[in-house]
Order: structure tokens, then C-alpha cells, then sequence
């Protein structure tokens, strides 16, 4: 006997009274989120009419591109009038799914444009602290043992216009996109390091890249050996120009300034070297009168990215609630949903495998019953650190902070299913 919608959500538990599933449950046997039509009905329409089914296709393409009834699938551009090669594009998170972002996705983040580098004439040199200092041209580089490995770069600016007294009103991938998560293969630093010879004094590495701003960032060389690489793919391909072709440096769980694009230079050092994005930038003032600095490490968080500002829930019933979870500290432990606020919580379903150090998939389905709610995603990763709250971060670190922003962010859903950013 056949069960119809209504009599299959008699079926689902919720946690806590909050419309949220029981976790268990919601494994075993899965939920109908959304009504289907039904197959009789949609034979009745004909579809032998449809035209496509009557034309050739389209031939053959050198490079595949995005279906034209997606063409608004794209980055949202921020950028300096005055310099128009200065500024920032966000990852539409809101539009995406799973945990891979298309390379034509990525966020970007320039000083001073993308440089267009002919790789027969690009150089990495390796000197400084060194026994032998090394040059290495692409062809030697790709001729070196490489691995890949799944990591998100998330800008340490990131999330930023949470420090706002008011809530801001975008969309999520244009607040909180400047994170994307890619494969990226390369060189591990540590053979190029080795081959070079580090002199016992140097404790520092400064990365520099060949963009016209000259971009330069000081690395603990622990960190240097340790997992970093030099990478010279994103996703199976070579890097694209505004990723950082021909070579980038990937600093796996850092702030994104560090992953240093178009790399042309690293230099041993026995100390940082202090630069304009290590003092003037990057440097923030606490309420204790000290000042956070080299804050390297990109903490624990979440965001739901579906329902978000500007999305809408058409009627009361099951929606699903999904997001995005990361930490620079490990894998993803837990991530918990509330649509109440947070006085409730239920464990949402993590999508497999968690990897370290990149994005996490979280889902949960709600019944949503028509009335008012406020969504809230809380992550916890591996090393123990829980996302805050708003008024526990402020609490911490005061109002002058740009940086390395990660509390709970909340979603108001009013009576008309309209969803908008709240605190």
C-alpha cells in the first residue's frame, strides 16, 4: 500500500521539539524533502513535443562551459575604482553544492591586477639562508614528486562585515565567499627546501610573488616543511592566471594572504620581514591593550548557506537545511543546527569522507511549520575548538577587528518564508 506525503512525515521524529530530525532516524531511512510530480501526470503533457528531442545536438567543444541557463552562476566582483586590478570576487557559496569549487569559482583576491606570465621565463629561486641557492624553471619543477590533496583557502578579510553593528544584507557567497575549497597538486616545499640546503639559523621563509604589487609574506619555516607546497594544479588542471599561473605557494589551514600566487621567490630568513600586510594589516588591537599578530591559522566555522538572505521557503513542510564547514585545525568533528535561535540543537548529517583542513558538507532536513524561526549552524572540529557565538567573539576581541572572523551566523525565516541575515 502506497503512502502519501502528509502520512510519511507522520514519520519524522524531530529533536527537541524544534522541527529538526532525530539524527539516527534521519540515516537509517532518509526523508521525502519535497513533493514529486507525478510520473502519469507528466506523461500526459507529451514530452515527445519538447524540441530537443527532434535536433541535433551541439558538436564538439575544445573546453566545456557552463550550461547558458546558468550563465548567472558567477563571482561577484568588488573591486577599486581607482585601481580596478585591486579588490576582491566571491564564490557564489549559496549557488554550489558538495565541497568542490569549479575553478572558474574560486575566490580571488589581487593587489595590483593578474599578471599574465609566460612560463618559459618564469623562475622559482630558493636563496637566502641556504648552502646552494636554486633557480627552477617550470619544466624542472614538473619533473619533481608531487601529491594532492583536498584544502580550502579562506582570505583572513573573510566574513568581515560581521564586526558591523548592523546585520548585512547580501547574499551568503557575497559576504562570507571569499573561502573556496580545490585538489591542488604540487611540490612539497620540503624537497625543494632539502635540495637547497637550510642554513641551522634560518628559522622564517619569505614568499614573494611576481605580480606587479610584488607581494611578500614572512612563513615559519616549521610550517614550510612541514605541508606546504608549491602548487602547479587546481582541480586536475594547470592553475588559471587569477589562482596563480604558472606556481602558487599553498599553506595548508592559514589565512589566505599566505598562499602566496605567481610565486617567483622564497628566501631563508632568521627573522620575518615585517611587511605592509604583517604590520599595518593584519595586526589588530584587543581590548587588553596587546595586539593579535601573525594570526595564521583560520579557526573553526560555519555557515548555513541554504536557506540564506534573499532565498525563500514557498510553503510550511520539509526544507532541507544545508552549509559549509571548515576549520584550519583539522577535520570537521560535528557541526549542530538550530532553528530556534540556539536554545535548541540537533546534529546534522556530515557529508564523508571529513578531510583535514577542507570544506565539510553538512545537511539536515526541517519541518518548517509556518511560523517564524532563526537558523544557526554551530561547528566543532577535531581539535576540540567550538564556534562562538557573536557576542562571545566581540566579547574577546572588541569592535576594532577585521580579521579572521568566525562566529555562529543566523538566518531570520519571518511567516512569509523570507530569509534575511539577523544577529
Amino acid at each position: 500500500m502506497k503512502r502519501s506525503r502528509d502520512e510519511s512525515l507522520e514519520q519524522f521524529p524531530v529533536a527537541a521539539g524544534s522541527g529538526l530530525p532525530e539524527r539516527r532516524r534521519f540515516l537509517r531511512r532518509g526523508l521525502i524533502l519535497a513533493g514529486a510530480t507525478s510520473a502519469a501526470d507528466t506523461l500526459a503533457q507529451n514530452p515527445g513535443d519538447l524540441p530537443w528531442l527532434h535536433v541535433p545536438g551541439q558538436p564538439f567543444s575544445t573546453y566545456g562551459q557552463p550550461s547558458p541557463y546558468e550563465r548567472y552562476t558567477a563571482r561577484r566582483i568588488s573591486s577599486n575604482r581607482a585601481v580596478a586590478g585591486n579588490g576582491v570576487s566571491f564564490t557564489p557559496l549559496e549557488e554550489l553544492e558538495g565541497t568542490v569549487t569549479p575553478n572558474g569559482l574560486h575566490f580571488e583576491r589581487h593587489h595590483n591586477g593578474v599578471p599574465q606570465i609566460d612560463p618559459e621565463r618564469h623562475r622559482l629561486t630558493v636563496h637566502g639562508r641556504v648552502r646552494q641557492p636554486l633557480s627552477f624553471d617550470m619544466k624542472s619543477l614538473l619533473r619533481y614528486p608531487m601529491r594532492s590533496q583536498m584544502l580550502f583557502i579562506e582570505c583572513g578579510g573573510n566574513s568581515n562585515a560581521g564586526w558591523h553593528a548592523e546585520p548585512i544584507q547580501r547574499p551568503v557567497g557575497s559576504v562570507h565567499g571569499l573561502v573556496s575549497c580545490a585538489e591542488w597538486t604540487g611540490v612539497p616545499l620540503s624537497i625543494l627546501l632539502d635540495e637547497a640546503g637550510v642554513d641551522d639559523s634560518a628559522s622564517w621563509v619569505i614568499a614573494e610573488g611576481a605580480d606587479a604589487g610584488a607581494m611578500n609574506m614572512s612563513i615559519p619555516l616549521a610550517k614550510m616543511r612541514d605541508d606546504c607546497m608549491v602548487a602547479l594544479y587546481q582541480n586536475g588542471e594547470r592553475l588559471r592566471p587569477e589562482n596563480g599561473y604558472p606556481m602558487r605557494l599553498i599553506v595548508p589551514g592559514w589565512e589566505g594572504v599566505l598562499h602566496v600566487k605567481w610565486l617567483q621567490r622564497l628566501e631563508l630568513a632568521d627573522q620575518p620581514v615585517m611587511s605592509r600586510n604583517e604590520t599595518s594589516k593584519y595586526t589588530e588591537l584587543q581590548p587588553s591593550g596587546k595586539a593579535r599578530q601573525f594570526t595564521f591559522t583560520m579557526d573553526c566555522k560555519s555557515l548555513i548557506t541554504s536557506p540564506s538572505h534573499g532565498q525563500a521557503l514557498s510553503r510550511s513542510g520539509v526544507h532541507q537545511v544545508s552549509g559549509l564547514a571548515w576549520s584550519g585545525h583539522g577535520r570537521i568533528a560535528r557541526v549542530e543546527v538550530s532553528v530556534d535561535g540556539g536554545m535548541t540543537w540537533a546534529d546534522a548529517v556530515l557529508q564523508s569522507p571529513a578531510q583535514p583542513r577542507c570544506f565539510t558538507r553538512f545537511r539536515m532536513p526541517w519541518r518548517w511549520d509556518g511560523r517564524p524561526a532563526l537558523l544557526k549552524s554551530r561547528a566543532t572540529d577535531e581539535a576540540g575548538h567550538v564556534q562562538p557565538e557573536r557576542v562571545a567573539l566581540l566579547a574577546e576581541r572588541g569592535r576594532a577587528g577585521y580579521f579572521h572572523y568566525n562566529a555562529i551566523v543566523a538566518w531570520a525565516v519571518d511567516d512569509d518564508g523570507l530569509v534575511s541575515h539577523s544577529y
